[in-house]
Formats: structure tokens, sequence, C-alpha cells
């Protein structure tokens, strides 16, 4: 199973692109809530109910971590930041998106490693930083901002599908 994490004030282009995007390309993901209830209200006040809450959810199974960015205090989340840390120990992959790579930089995950960020959030990424739009390195996707958002899918499905079902799911999306 994927997870992507959602916090009051995330950026929904980037949180519902991803998620559609990976579910076409049937990759099964599911979106988290870090709030008290499943009702998470994004950046642009568009109310979205999550799947599950984090708390009563095993994340054992976990495939791949997803941050999409907007959620400013995603770093303060002492769940998310132990599963984080653990599944980057584990060589697991991780994707964060505009200003959730500075969670991983805070953390201290992206030693040893490439990324990038929002403009604004580089010092978080410190020597990690090479700008770029969407950068892999090791277990990690990092993308710029939100008009990334498709191409940061398109790498995850990749990772996790193969090239040929991210061919076939931007094809089918027009992209």
């Amino acid at each position: 199973m994927n997870y992507i994490f959602l916090q009051d004030g995330f950026e929904e282009i980037e949180a519902l692109t991803t998620v559609d995007l990976l579910r076409r390309a049937e990759i099964d993901v599911k979106m988290v809530s870090l709030m008290p209830d499943l009702q998470v209200i994004g950046a642009h006040v568009i109310e979205v109910k999550a799947d599950i809450m984090f708390k009563d959810t095993d994340f054992s199974d976990a495939e791949m971590l997803i941050l999409p960015g907007g959620a400013t205090r995603l770093h303060r989340h002492e769940g998310l930041c132990n599963l984080l840390i653990k599944h980057n120990k584990a060589n697991k992959p991780i994707a964060a998106i505009c200003m959730a790579p500075s969670v991983l930089g805070r953390l201290d995950l992206l030693k040893g490693k490439q990324a990038t960020c929002y403009p604004g959030f580089e010092k978080f990424l410190g020597e990690s930083y090479v700008g770029g739009l969407v950068v892999e390195s090791q277990n990690l996707i990092t993308a710029k901002g939100p008009g990334l958002s498709a191409d940061f899918a398109f790498s995850i499905i990749e990772k996790l599908k193969g090239a040929e079902v991210a061919d076939k799911v931007y094809d089918a999306a027009q992209y």
C-alpha cells in the first residue's frame, strides 16, 4: 500500500493529481488524515475526505510514503516523522513535493542524496539541494511545486510500476 498524508493547508493540486494518476495506474494509494477527523481542508479551501486516519493505521505494509506541499506543519507530526525515519532507514521510497522536501531535510534524511523544493525552502535541504523540476535520488523523488504535480505523479508511477505503465497513463491522460 502507498500512503499520501494530508494536513489542513495541503496543496490540493499536488495531492489530488497524484492520487488520481496513481489510481489510474492501478496503484493502491490511501489518503491519510493527520487531522482529528477524516475531513481535511486544503490551502484553497477545498475540503477533502481522507480514506483513513493516521492514528488508526498500521503502516507495516507501506511501499511508498508521499508528502504533498502546503501543510507547513508536517514536521511537527511526531508519528509521521517517526514513520518517515523508519521508512528511510529501510531504504523504502519516499516522495515529496513543493515545501514537503524540507520535512525530509529537517529530519536529516537527505544526507548523500539530491533533492529539490519550492523556492524559499532550500535552506532546509542544505547541500542536497540541486534545483531541478523533479529529482530522483536513491529512494527519494522530490519536485519543485504545484505546476509539476503530474510530472511528480508520473515519476512515482514509473518507480512503482515501470515506464510502460507510466507511459500508458501518460498517453491516456493526454498529457
